[in-house]
C-alpha cells in the first residue's frame, strides 16, 4: 500500500486513473489496526487492477477535513480522480463490505 499525504495526495489520488482505494487510519484507531491485515489482503488480491493508498489522519488532519473524513476507520473509493463510495466507521468498514465495494469498482 501506498502511503500518500498532502505533498502526492492530488497525484496519486485525484490525478490517477483508474480505480483507487484510500484507507483513512491511525495508529491510536484500534478498529483501523485491527482491519489492517485484511486490508493488506486485500491489496494484495486487488493490487493489480486497484491502487491502493493510506493515509495516517494524525500526520495529515488537513488533508483529512479537506476530503471530508470526520471518523475512523474511513475507506474512499475513486475512479479517475472522482470519488464514488465511502465506507465510515468501524461497523460500516468491514473486509466483506470493503470487498464488495472493490467489485464494484473494478
Amino acid at each position: 500500500m501506498l502511503e500518500v499525504n498532502k505533498e502526492n495526495f492530488e497525484q496519486e489520488v485525484l490525478q490517477a486513473s483508474g480505480p483507487v482505494v484510500v484507507d483513512w487510519w491511525s495508529p491510536k484507531c484500534d478498529p483501523c489496526m485491527e482491519l489492517l491485515p485484511e486490508v493488506e489482503r486485500l491489496a494484495e488480491t486487488y493490487g493489480d487492477r486497484v491502487k491502493f493508498c493510506k493515509v495516517n489522519v494524525l500526520e495529515n488532519r488537513r488533508l483529512a477535513i479537506s476530503q471530508r473524513v470526520l471518523g475512523l476507520p474511513t475507506f474512499l473509493f475513486f475512479r479517475d480522480g472522482e470519488k464514488v463510495a465511502e465506507l465510515a466507521g468501524p461497523e460500516a468498514c468491514t473486509a466483506e463490505a470493503i470487498e464488495a465495494e472493490l467489485q464494484r469498482l473494478v
